[in-house]
């Protein structure tokens, strides 16, 4: 097994799975930039972290880029004697948008880069059904690694996906809270079973979303009505249910994004309506290319933490 003699970089984008009635299943990639290389050393793993996590996020094996490249590895057939990992991140942690789906990706990308037969190896298809099961669910990895609006979904053999195209009209806005969330937590907060119209209902939303999403966003609002998740997530993060409850009764297409606590707007937003100062509004554009893997270090403008999407 031979490894790359220079470094391998790797931008992953942000993503905003579930989108309403999709529940673990659609996801949306969108213009918000983590920005991570590697390299093979003689020995040893070294991480730097610059902007979101930084000081906070281990800085040896424990980093989830590094878990998820060790995992790859495991797959590929071997393992460099070292490591050194360069992240920029500008995803929030733990806010519902999809940091660390962008971390697992990074790492099975930059992992395969690394080996110089690494796609013969780890095809896409492969690819995303290692980063699935490192995840534990395919629905934001999706997004991350084909870009646009995915269609997750898992059989005997592992995750599958689909991408298809947005409709120019979606304009994407998301409103990021101050706290963190935990995906854990939100998970215990489902019950074990839903009353069957509820299921029928918000099985019939998620069909009607992938038309308005691909061909006519008009339909958004209705199509984003969820009764699987959101209401029983709601008590654990009532800001998050109550400014998804202003935006709809604005006539705004607005969703918990992933786990939340952030708030994902997929239809424009009255340029009027307030917030709040504990929410910071970001309008992003759509993802259309998915991870995005090169040779070399990270030039300067991915050095910046502010350099990518809406960041201030």
């Amino acid at each position: 097994m031979t490894f790359a003699s220079g470094p391998v970089r790797v931008r992953v984008p942000a993503t905003s799975a579930n989108l309403g009635p999709g529940f673990d299943a659609l996801g949306l990639a969108l213009g918000l930039y983590d920005d991570v290389a590697a390299e093979v050393m003689p020995e040893g793993v070294r991480v730097t972290v610059a902007g979101e996590g930084a000081g906070e996020l281990p800085a040896d094996e424990r980093h989830l880029v590094v878990t998820s490249m060790r995992a790859t590895f495991d797959v590929l057939g071997g393992h460099p004697p070292g490591l050194a990992l360069e992240c920029v991140n500008r995803i929030p942690q733990a806010r519902g948008l999809g940091s660390s789906s962008a971390a697992i990706v990074a790492g099975v990308l930059l992992a395969r880069a690394l080996v110089t037969d690494g796609a013969t190896r780890l095809d896409d298809a492969a690819a995303l059904r290692l980063a699935a099961e490192i995840e534990g669910h395919p629905d934001n990895v999706a997004p991350c690694l084909l870009g646009g609006f995915t269609i997750a979904w898992t059989e005997s053999a592992g995750a599958r996906a689909v991408s298809l195209p947005v409709a120019e009209a979606v304009r994407p806005t998301v409103f990021v809270p101050g706290e963190r969330g935990l995906t854990a937590a939100a998970r215990a907060a489902l019950p074990a079973t839903v009353p069957h119209p509820d299921a029928a209902l918000t099985a019939g939303r998620a069909a009607l979303l992938v038309h308005a999403l691909t061909s006519d966003p008009a339909l958004l609002l209705p199509a984003t009505l969820d009764r699987l998740h959101q209401d029983y997530r709601a008590p654990g993060m009532p800001a998050t249910a109550a400014l998804v409850g202003a935006l709809r009764a604005a006539d705004v297409a607005a969703v918990v994004s992933g786990a939340g606590p952030t708030v994902l707007a997929l239809t424009e937003v009255p340029t009027g309506f307030h917030a709040g100062t504990n929410w910071l509004r970001w309008e992003l554009p759509i993802d259309v290319s998915g991870a995005r893997v090169a040779r070399g270090r990270l030039r300067h403008a991915e050095r910046d933490p502010v350099a990518a999407g809406r960041k201030s």
